[in-house]
């Protein structure tokens, strides 16, 4: 467990997923992040996308339908082998998996840590809460996802075709950071060209 939380760190704090990065890109609509890191046979992913791409609105759900559509999301997001369909012969399997709307209402749940890492990089209180205040009226919210899996054959993971567009017709194109003991690598998928290749 102390591998994956370890992974987790460096997709959080690489350079290209900073948090002024995130905000800036985090509710382009139709486009959606996805950081990969390898350590061995262990994959840690990171997925969010806009409120937009997978329900199709950012408001506040307080319909049935609403809060049916999120509930399947997230659902749907819990299962990223069938998202982000990877090799046979990489022999991956899911570990685990945590996948949640954030925003609106789940806005104060995460608050505190939001506030706690704005403070280490010496943001004032005030500013914080002016960012949350136009995050509410601007009723931008997001689903984030985290995986860990376990690969047989690491080697093999040549390739992952997303299947997500599929489930999300709202969802124009995932960009596609790798970090691994290589390097790290950027790419684009989009609904045109869904497979990603990771071949080296």
């Amino acid at each position: 467990m102390k591998q994956t939380f370890s992974l987790i760190a460096l997709i959080a704090a690489f350079p290209a997923f900073a948090e002024d990065t995130r905000e800036l890109d985090a509710h382009e609509h139709g486009v959606g992040t996805l950081n990969i890191a390898t350590d061995g046979t262990t994959v840690a992913m990171v997925f969010e996308a806009p409120g937009a791409d997978i329900v199709g609105f950012e408001y506040a759900a307080e319909s049935d339908i609403d809060l049916a559509a999120i509930v399947s999301a997230v659902a749907t997001l819990g299962a990223p082998l069938d998202l982000f369909v990877m090799p046979d012969a990489a022999g991956c399997t899911l570990v685990e998996a945590q996948a949640a709307l954030e925003g609106e209402d789940e806005h104060d749940e995460h608050s505190e840590e939001h506030h706690d890492d704005h403070a280490d990089e010496g943001h004032d209180d005030h500013g914080d809460e002016d960012h949350a205040e136009h995050a509410d009226e601007a009723g931008h919210t997001e689903f984030h996802a985290e995986y860990t899996l376990t690969c047989d054959d690491p080697d093999a993971l040549t390739d992952i075709t997303f299947a997500y567009f599929e489930a999300f017709p709202n969802a124009q194109e995932v960009e596609v950071q790798v970090i691994s003991a290589s390097g790290a690598q950027a790419f684009e998928v989009t609904r045109d060209a869904p497979v990603l290749d990771l071949g080296r």
